[in-house]
């Protein structure tokens, strides 16, 4: 009985739906984080009836067919990078980016990650990093002497100097932009890695065109909406609960033909 597979693989999705739904509540206060969504594809279907075949000499031609579904399966759990809220901190160091664009952070693998976390510290050097200590590039260093820090929206990196009147330049963050940004790869520690899906980071300065400006003092909270993943999480529950009813009613079926005498 075909029923009984089909509903498996059904319990099956619903069940990889729920771990992705749990995985967005439990990070509805991750800075920066990205929700996502499992897309769900059905699978082979077996022709009892070939549609379009001929059903007589004539010519006649089967206007429907008879085709069986085999069940479904995940196609993908893809990444939503709409825009969070930006929330304000006062911290100098907390920047957010509104609009396009990912942080760069050099791993110790000599790689880069993408971040749009903006919770950033100084190094013992003086150096821009972040939580875990990896520098944001272009690697950034604040003096030791330094007695105030402005990031203005084009991400230039000024600084007050004890003893200066005027300011001075230290640098220049920039952004990177993905044609895909979906196809990143999540790292965890709100780091992603470039794919060949996402294609090849392209560098460019805050508030050019096709790039986010950044905000200094703010942070982007999560894209999460616990309204929408709650509504989700119910749908997912009662399609998991009307999958195992239909393979209840298999197993009373199958259990109707051993009686039979």
């Amino acid at each position: 009985m075909r029923s009984l597979n089909i509903a498996a693989t059904g319990m099956l999705a619903q069940q990889l739906n729920v771990e992705v739904i749990s995985n967005n509540i439990a990070n509805m206060n991750t800075t920066g984080y990205k929700r996502q969504r499992a897309e769900f594809q059905d699978l082979l279907y077996q022709s009892q009836r070939r549609v379009g075949s001929t059903s007589s000499d004539a010519g006649t031609i089967v206007p429907a067919g008879v085709q069986i579904g085999l069940g479904v399966k995940t196609a993908a759990v893809y990444m939503i990078s709409e825009q969070g809220n930006l929330s304000s901190t006062d911290n100098t160091l907390d920047i957010a980016i509104s609009g396009r664009g990912f942080f760069q952070i050099a791993l110790p693998s000599g790689e880069n990650a993408y971040s749009r976390a903006g919770s950033f510290q100084l190094s013992p050097t003086g150096q821009i990093v972040n939580a875990d200590g990896y520098v944001i590039q272009p690697g950034i260093t604040i003096p030791a002497n330094t007695v105030d820090i402005s990031i203005n929206a084009v991400g230039e990196v000024l600084v007050k100097i004890d003893g200066q009147v005027n300011v001075t330049n230290v640098g220049r963050l920039q952004l990177a932009s993905f044609a895909n940004p979906a196809g990143l790869e999540a790292k965890g520690g709100n780091l992603f890695l470039e794919t060949p899906a996402s294609g090849t980071a392209t560098l460019g300065n805050a508030g050019s065109a096709g790039y986010g400006q950044m905000l200094q003092g703010f942070l982007e909270t999560s894209n999460v909406n616990t309204v929408t993943e709650i509504t989700n999480l119910i749908t997912a529950q009662r399609a998991y609960e009307m999958n195992s009813k239909v393979i209840q009613t298999s197993d009373e079926m199958l259990n109707t033909i051993n009686r039979m005498r």
